[in-house]
């Protein structure tokens, strides 16, 4: 029988997480104990567990989380940590799984067989699931994202009501680096022990919001191939990957999905398709400077952080890497 806990439990990524823990079978769900994402205090576990699922302050999981891989642990976390450590594989299932092959590059691995998996920062995973059917079918040369980013992707407590009521913030500590670095592995390829970043030019712009939750992306893109819009509009209702072949639980059935409204998508009405974990695109239209803009919305907490990592260690459990 496979052990799992959750450190961070109570945060606002952890929450998410341990409700939806069900979703991984078999498993022996351990009672939840308090804490929050401060500190390692958040932990659910009974201290023998195979794996964890990591929702830790970045500083604190740079020190934490390879301890437990050096212990045997699987680890599988939203914390930046070591999401661009050159060993450590970045997933989102549908867009890169054969990544996860660099489980077997890791000296824990190699030592105890303990290793680390991380998902995307939460902005980057929408942008990234609207961008790989692009990727795919017509190639990719420029990307341009501003964002406007819900007020529970800064963490609980999250941002001062009287910061945020009426305005916008337009400035997140790290996030735009995070997006720029991340879309570009996210995007990229294996080659031998390593990851090749994807072979286009990324730039963001990032700002907090006051939406509860749905990071709502404005982006344009200049593709390598010419494309009409129907083309593009079919790729991303067409796209389908290795999750939704497979059946994993956590999988929606449609990871991306097109929306005709010309005032779509927006949180109120979009965050919750596909419970949370698909992408929704709307807006399509050509754009001046490059070739085509678009908005995309994906649920932050859910698609971008706790879903996020359920649906790795789903993939992980399939590929043998839970046993």
């Amino acid at each position: 029988m496979v052990r799992g806990g959750v450190a961070g439990g109570f945060g606002s990524v952890g929450r998410p997480r341990l409700w939806r823990r069900g979703a991984l079978e078999d498993e022996d769900a351990d009672a939840a104990a308090g804490g929050g994402d401060a500190g390692f205090a958040g932990w659910a576990g009974g201290g023998s567990e195979d794996y964890f699922f990591a929702a830790l302050d970045a500083s604190i999981a740079a020190e934490m989380e390879p301890r437990f891989a050096a212990a045997g642990c699987a680890v599988i976390t939203n914390s930046s940590a070591l999401r661009m450590q050159s060993d450590v594989p970045l997933v989102i299932p549908e867009v890169n799984p054969d990544h996860v092959q660099m489980i077997e590059c890791q000296s824990w691995r190699k030592k105890s067989g303990g290793f680390v998996v991380t998902n995307p920062n939460c902005s980057a995973i929408g942008l990234v699931m609207a961008l790989k059917p692009l990727q795919d079918l017509f190639g990719l040369e420029t990307v341009m994202a501003v964002t406007m980013q819900a007020v529970s992707g800064a963490g609980y407590p999250g941002v001062a009501s009287l910061d945020i009521l009426g305005n916008v913030i337009p400035y997140i500590s790290k996030e735009e680096e995070k997006m720029e670095e991340e879309t570009r592995k996210l995007l990229g390829r294996l080659n031998g022990s390593g990851f090749v970043p994807g072979d286009f030019a990324m730039s963001a712009q990032c700002n907090r919001v006051a939406v509860e939750d749905g990071h709502t992306e404005s982006v344009s893109v200049k593709l390598k191939k010419k494309a009409r819009p129907a083309e593009i509009i079919e790729a991303w209702n067409e796209f389908r990957s290795v999750p939704q072949e497979l059946g994993l639980p956590s999988a929606p059935e449609q990871p991306v999905r097109y929306t005709e409204s010309a005032d779509r998508p927006q949180p109120r009405f979009d965050v919750d398709a596909g419970n949370g974990m698909t992408a929704t695109v709307g807006r399509l239209r050509p754009c001046g400077v490059l070739d085509w803009k678009f908005t995309v919305l994906s649920h932050n907490t859910i698609r971008g952080a706790a879903g996020a990592a359920l649906l790795n260690a789903e993939l992980l459990k399939v590929r043998g890497y839970l046993d």
